[in-house]
């Protein structure tokens, strides 16, 4: 038997450069402990009088998620921490070799995301987050063990040395903390360590920017990973520093939106909306277009059309008014067979004056809950998206009605607007993250950002065309209405159109690609229009001449549009949801 102290150890429980874990038997008490210390020995007494500062702090911390200290003391010169594991195991206990399936694992790190966050806002890192301090119970609870003991290390050896010492250091410490949790998380997914080495702190120094090796979840797994789960991992183990997450909340919070979409029982994104869309709406109202819209809708009914034009002029009361009229107790009313209403001018002549002045006075006054600077890209995306209408609507082939494309192309834009507006602190990260880099050498080409599909599984655990789609949904339209509101794929090229909806969804596309590119660094400005030419050109008959002349366009009306474009092509209704006739 050996012994330390009065406790005999029973088994390491694991063991890193930083820290060591014991199962321990505690004769004065009767019951087994779990023991941390650190792998070095404090160097004189003022470093032990330091050591038991921090570990007091930390063990003064209470969280569900942080293990209690049962006691703390020194034994030979050798400080330590003991906990009560009660029923649980270490998650070095609880792995699989063939990795465990992804809402598992993620709900092991997202518990102890929780606890270390908790830390992080009160001072403290780990320094030292490895699956041998974070404790399992039978009922699935994660608590994190040996918040701090590892805090004298940093002293010893150049890999910890960044890390010592005031804010920044607190700072570079959670952010270690939290690639360790990815790290982590790596682990349980494919069943072995990255690069093959248990010690998690071992693998940051071969990260860049200590070391050269990348780490990324293999395509091949035992369990299969979700594309928005793997795209969380990869980036909290990215490359590049700016793309990991910055803090523990953000890595928590993409986990917790992936798990929430996951286990909604078909509610998808929109679970990550509700109380928001109660709360402030889907989009505030344009700065002064209800108060205009509702001055209009209290004039003569010979007014109507100025009336539509001053509706479409605030893309939040356009919206709702299309919610409105294709909710189920409106379309109840309408004729059997007939299809979603998709103009503002029908939806005006079904909801009556008294109808759109009531809708525009209850959308959230400009900007809602945003901050001045939410407020301002929230107003840059409306004018990007109006843009694209604009666009649209000078590419459309003869005898399509003009609101229906220029309200699609809008429509394309739905998850984007309603991220901005809900998640500005989001969209910045995702926006952010779609950046290029600079090269890191001279000579190298630049890093390339990530797509907006990876950033926004990264940031918020699902894409934002999901989003969009889910409030589509929620509102009543239909699946041939969703199906144009989706976007065209970006990494395959689009095929010929079969119905009126294909062309309808790929004349949006177009528009809406046509504007992105314009908001690409100058160098890619051109190479993003001629990929829009060779995707669309043919389709819709245009060049490059052409289609700059579309983006040069000036604020035009649909309406203007529609009363001065050629007569409609075909019947006045057809299956196609009349897309070539107005409604």
């Amino acid at each position: 038997m050996r012994w330390f102290g009065r406790m005999q150890l029973l088994q390491l429980l694991g063991k890193s450069e930083r820290t060591m874990a014991w199962r321990v038997a505690d004769p004065r008490s009767g019951q087994e402990l779990m023991l941390v210390l650190p792998r070095v020995q404090p160097a004189d007494a003022a470093a032990l009088e330091r050591w038991q500062q921090t570990v007091r702090q930390a063990s003064r911390l209470n969280h569900p998620q942080l293990a209690a200290v049962v006691e703390t003391g020194v034994q030979d010169g050798w400080p330590y921490v003991a906990y009560d594991p009660r029923d649980s195991a270490t998650l070095t206990e609880k792995m699989s070799a063939r990795g465990l399936p992804g809402l598992e694992a993620a709900a092991w790190i997202t518990q102890a995301l929780q606890g270390l966050a908790y830390a992080h806002e009160a001072g403290l890192g780990h320094h030292d987050v490895q699956p041998h301090l974070l404790l399992v119970s039978d009922s699935g609870q994660v608590r994190v063990a040996g918040l701090g003991v590892a805090s004298e290390m940093l002293s010893v050896g150049p890999a910890a040395a960044p890390e010592a010492g005031g804010l920044r250091g607190q700072r570079e410490a959670a952010e270690r903390d939290v690639l360790a949790c990815g790290l982590v998380l790596y682990t349980l997914l494919c069943g072995q360590p990255a690069l093959e080495e248990p010690d998690v702190g071992r693998v940051i120094a071969r990260m860049p920017p200590l070391g050269r090796d990348i780490v990324r979840l293999p395509w091949t797994t035992a369990q299969p990973v979700p594309e928005p789960l793997r795209a969380i991992v990869n980036r909290a183990t990215d490359r590049q520093e700016r793309q990991r997450y910055r803090n523990a909340r953000t890595l928590l919070r993409a986990l917790e939106g992936w798990q929430r979409t996951e286990s909604s029982n078909g509610g998808g994104p929109l679970v990550l909306l509700t109380d928001k869309l109660r709360t402030a709406g889907v989009l505030p109202a344009s700065p002064g277009g209800a108060d205009q819209a509702a001055r209009v809708a209290m004039m003569e009914r010979e007014r109507t059309i100025e009336l539509a034009e001053a509706v479409l002029e605030d893309m939040a009361l356009s919206f709702e008014l299309l919610r409105l009229v294709n909710s189920a107790q409106v379309r109840g009313a309408q004729i059997s067979g007939s299809g979603p209403v998709l103009t503002v001018r029908r939806a005006i002549a079904m909801l009556g004056l008294e109808g759109v002045r009531r809708a525009a006075l209850a959308l959230r006054p400009w900007p809602g809950p945003l901050n001045d600077v939410g407020a301002a890209e929230l107003q840059r995306l409306f004018d990007r998206c109006r843009r694209a209408g604009r666009v649209a609507l000078v590419l459309r082939p003869a005898g399509y009605d003009a609101e229906v494309v220029y309200l699609i192309t809008l429509l394309q834009n739905l998850g984007r607007l309603v991220v901005h507006y809900h998640f500005p602190d989001e969209a910045q990260q995702i926006r952010r993250l779609m950046q290029p880099a600079p090269p890191a050498r001279e000579g190298e080409s630049e890093d390339p950002g990530m797509t907006e599909e990876g950033a926004a599984f990264a940031v918020l655990g699902t894409d934002i065309e999901s989003i969009g789609a889910a409030v589509a949904r929620y509102w009543g339209l239909d699946d041939a209405v969703l199906s144009m509101v989706r976007r065209q794929p970006v990494a395959t090229n689009p095929r010929t159109p079969d119905t009126d909806d294909d062309l309808l969804r790929a004349l949006g596309s177009c528009a809406n690609e046509a504007v992105d590119a314009l908001a690409q660094p100058t160098p890619r400005i051109v190479q993003g229009l001629t990929r829009v030419v060779s995707r669309y050109g043919r389709l819709f008959n245009f060049g490059v001449r052409e289609l700059q002349a579309a983006l040069q366009a000036q604020a035009i009306s649909p309406l203007t549009v529609q009363a001065t474009a050629p007569a409609p092509l075909g019947p006045a209704e057809t299956p196609a949801h009349a897309a070539r006739a107005p409604r």
